[in-house]
């Protein structure tokens, strides 16, 4: 039986950190995103956010950004 082909962008989390690196903010304003619901994140056991790699990189290629979807909210 052949395996499923698993793509590995798709199951990795990044922490804050990682997503502030890759939108070039602060990791607080991450940690804003994600309270005020622009940005989806699951919580780890010890309580740290977490975010999928690949609906970041959806974000980052302007499906959704969250500066995007406050700008067009306020409109």
């Amino acid at each position: 039986m052949k395996g499923h082909e698993v793509n590995p962008e798709e199951h990795r989390l990044l922490t804050a950190a990682e997503v502030a690196d890759l939108f070039r903010v602060d990791p607080r304003t991450v940690t804003r995103w994600a309270l005020s619901g622009r940005l989806e994140s699951i919580r780890t056991p010890g309580g740290h956010r977490r975010f999928s790699e690949k609906y970041v990189r959806d974000l980052l290629r302007g499906e959704g950004a969250p500066e995007a979807s406050a700008a067009s909210a306020a409109s």
